[in-house]
């Protein structure tokens, strides 16, 4: 009669050293290079923040973190390569706001940007600039409201291309205040800039960065910010939210991400180590230089905050009509 109990207290005690051995490879991780997929080319601004994030993470983890750029389809192609790797910790992504739009915009994406992700740390949000050439005859967000009512069908706003995020700003600005004007799409956001100095087009959304030198250079005029505070580097130029009512908050973000079945003792790992590297003073000055927020929290907040982005950006694509096959 004491075999069973024999055997049930070996079986146990082997259940619990298998476990305590899982916890320990955990608590060792990592033991390898981390690759980080970034679904955009080099040199674009995701992959610069990667590359600064990737080396002070590097650096805490005591393993290299290696950039693998997945450029393509608007960040599809990295997202899905990312979502099919093993969840093990040692894959993750860096990527933007279109992570949560790209569901509703494209006709098929092969991943689920809540389900087939364990959001790691949100690390920054950078808004956009309504800007317009200095001789157009608005010095404000109502001004221009009221020259385009009165010149229907005769102002242009430009953008990086249909559902590109200077579209999505600018369709709802017009939405909202009711206006007739013409989009122009572009192949890129610096085409926004080129196409408003040569006065293609009389107003745009590009991100604050893009705006930003133009903007103190006296080549274009900044009217509102899509933030919901005004940005100390423009901080007098008041946020859209102030200028309009109701008024609209729109911004570019950028986080990290491991696949969904990473072990959550690995998540929590990563976003202690991606937190400290983020607390650093000068080093989130060094971020904050274009105009960017920094942010750090934990991975149940960016949890929490990517399914209320997802949810808001399904309904901006569908009311804006922008659609890629």
């Amino acid at each position: 009669m004491q075999q069973p109990a024999m055997v049930t207290v070996a079986f146990a005690a082997a259940a619990a050293l298998g476990l305590g051995a899982a916890n320990v490879a955990h608590a060792q991780y990592p033991t390898k290079p981390v690759k980080l997929i970034v679904p955009f080319i080099a040199g674009s601004a995701p992959d610069v923040l990667a590359r600064a994030v990737g080396e002070k993470l590097g650096q805490r983890l005591g393993q290299p973190v290696v950039i693998d750029n997945r450029g393509g389809a608007g960040g599809n192609i990295g997202a899905e390569a990312a979502a099919k790797s093993p969840a093990d910790g040692y894959t993750l992504l860096l990527a933007t706001s279109s992570h949560v739009v790209n569901p509703s915009l494209y006709a098929r994406v092969g991943y689920d940007p809540v389900k087939d992700f364990a959001p790691v740390a949100l690390l920054m949000k950078l808004p956009s600039l309504l800007v317009v050439a200095p001789d157009l005859p608005a010095a404000s967000v109502s001004q221009l409201i009221a020259l385009a009512k009165a010149k229907p069908g005769q102002l242009n706003y430009g953008s990086g291309g249909n559902g590109s995020l200077a579209h999505l700003s600018g369709v709802t600005f017009v939405t909202m205040a009711g206006l007739d004007v013409t989009h122009i799409p572009y192949k890129g956001a610096p085409e926004i800039i080129t196409s408003l100095l040569s006065g293609q087009t009389q107003f745009g959304f590009p991100t604050f960065s893009t705006a930003l030198p133009q903007v103190k250079a006296g080549k274009l005029k900044a009217l509102g910010v899509t933030s919901a505070r005004r940005n100390p580097q423009l901080p007098e130029v008041p946020t859209m939210l102030e200028s309009m009512s109701p008024g609209f908050e729109i911004e570019a973000w950028f986080g990290l991400w491991a696949p969904a079945a990473t072990p959550p003792d690995v998540v929590r790992q990563l976003g202690a180590e991606v937190a400290a590297v983020l607390r650093d003073p000068a080093f989130r000055a060094q971020l904050a230089s274009d105009g960017s927020e920094v942010v750090s929290g934990t991975p149940e907040e960016f949890t929490a905050y990517v399914k209320t982005e997802a949810a808001k950006w399904a309904k901006i694509v569908k009311d804006s009509g922008a659609r890629i096959d």
